[in-house]
């Protein structure tokens, strides 16, 4: 794959969440792929802050462990590959923010917002938009008695309390919850566009990044990025900055598919994205990249 523009693997999970490849497999191989960084996002812990039990998300008592092997890291690598700290802190309402006082503690260099997890009105259990195809139903049907607008808006709505709560640095996938609705028709594609075009327009005026990840499409789990073709339109529209992300699970997806995720952004009429370079007084700096 070509090296320019620079590219960055940003979205990455380790043992310490859900990941399969320790720390240091993960910096070799971005190395290996001329990556010109590496941030570590693990899941931010929910448990004790949420009451959700979670085996996919950091737990509380590794969470020292974490930032030390991070930080380990960053001297090791410091004159071959930039390493950043960083979380994918679950925005759940009232339970769990970028803000909480133990993230904040933490120092890290960037932050990606992201909705998994949906708490039902009605007082049903909380489930993940993108669990299996069972746990999404389940949850569908006793959390929103099968309205599927319902459960769409509820998803979008969580987004955007979270765009305007803020204390992150880039909107994590932010169409996730397609993963189980994907081609299905299970409501119209002109409110789903209505509601996308809500997003571009709060982050927008939140100045934030947007990512264009291609975990889905790395895992056979969807065949296309999110955001979509279309929603990236939409954030072209809005001169929203984006940065091409793998949501790596694993060291072999650490830049999967990124020749794809560049194809589709020129379609969508984007010709560039960004890399993170800093984070100067809790202000991330961001370069931009031709592609």
């Amino acid at each position: 794959m070509n090296t320019y523009p620079l590219l960055s693997s940003m979205h990455t999970h380790t043992p310490f969440c859900d990941g399969k490849n320790d720390v240091e497999t993960m910096c070799r191989t971005a190395y290996e792929m001329k990556l010109h960084a590496i941030g570590f996002s693990a899941h931010s812990p929910v448990s004790k802050q949420t009451g959700i039990p979670s085996s996919w998300n950091l737990q509380d008592e590794y969470v020292e462990e974490y930032v030390a092997e991070v930080l380990d890291a960053k001297k090791r690598w410091h004159d071959k590959l930039v390493v950043f700290l960083g979380y994918e802190t679950d925005y759940v309402k009232d339970r769990r923010s970028p803000l909480d006082d133990d993230i904040i503690s933490l120092n890290l260099d960037y932050q990606i917002g992201s909705v998994h997890f949906i708490f039902p009105e009605n007082g049903a259990d909380p489930f993940t938009v993108d669990g299996s195809s069972e746990e999404f139903e389940k949850g569908l049907q006793e959390g929103f008695n099968g309205d599927v607008a319902a459960l769409m808006h509820s998803y979008y709505d969580a987004q955007l309390e979270m765009i305007a709560l803020g204390g992150f640095d880039i909107l994590g996938h932010a169409d996730l919850i397609k993963k189980n609705t994907l081609g299905k028709n299970l409501w119209p594609k002109e409110s789903e566009i209505i509601r996308q075009r809500e997003i571009a327009f709060a982050a927008a005026g939140a100045g934030i990044v947007i990512e264009v990840n291609t975990g889905g499409i790395n895992r056979k789990k969807i065949n296309e990025l999110y955001p979509s073709l279309e929603f990236l339109r939409i954030i072209h529209e809005y001169e929203i900055p984006v940065i091409i992300t793998s949501d790596a699970h694993s060291a072999k997806d650490i830049n999967g598919n990124y020749d794809y995720a560049l194809q589709m952004l020129k379609l969508s009429g984007i010709d560039e994205h960004v890399i993170l370079k800093e984070k100067i007084n809790n202000k991330a700096v961001w370069q931009r990249e031709k592609i």
